[in-house]
């Protein structure tokens, strides 16, 4: 899985980790999304025994996602598997809402979460500082699995 990572993180692109990665923390925040204390969960995705992308899930009832898979295995139904898997897992688990930041750029996996059932609930203006000094977008998309629960009561004006 951290391979996978380093791998996409040297393309500069998909997620915000850039190249040198730190191999020791990525193993360390790996190890605290599959603990087992049902807080998250991963699902790696493969290709002929190797692993070619991954997705996980951190929280409890408000749950954060996060999905990295190889240029070479993009475009294949692996991001649709690893969706279906991270939503099935959610939902036995008791979140509510699936949360998400995604690069304005990467029109591909806007559209995977939007075949879910995300929708875009803020874009963060030049929010992340890059390596090279430079300032990224982010949009902030998200699923509510429990539409039924009850919230405040809205007030009137």
């Amino acid at each position: 899985m951290i391979d996978v990572y380093e791998d996409v993180a040297a393309e500069r692109v998909h997620i915000g980790a850039e190249p040198p990665v730190d191999r020791d923390r990525a193993r360390r925040r790996l190890g605290e999304i599959t603990r087992d204390d049902g807080a998250g969960a991963a699902f790696v995705l493969e290709d002929d025994g190797r692993i070619v992308g991954f997705a996980g899930l951190h929280g409890t009832g408000l749950v954060e996602l996060g999905m990295c898979i190889v240029a070479a295995a993009r475009g294949r139904g692996g991001g649709r598997a690893l969706m279906e898997a991270c939503l099935e897992w959610a939902r036995a688990n008791g979140a509510y809402k699936i949360a998400l930041q995604v690069w304005p750029h990467n029109e591909r996996a806007i559209a995977l979460y939007r075949k879910f059932g995300f929708e875009q609930e803020g874009y963060l203006r030049k929010h992340w500082r890059r390596r090279n000094g430079e300032l990224w977008d982010s949009i902030v998309m998200g699923l509510v699995l429990d539409e039924d629960a009850a919230g405040p009561r809205r007030m009137r004006r």
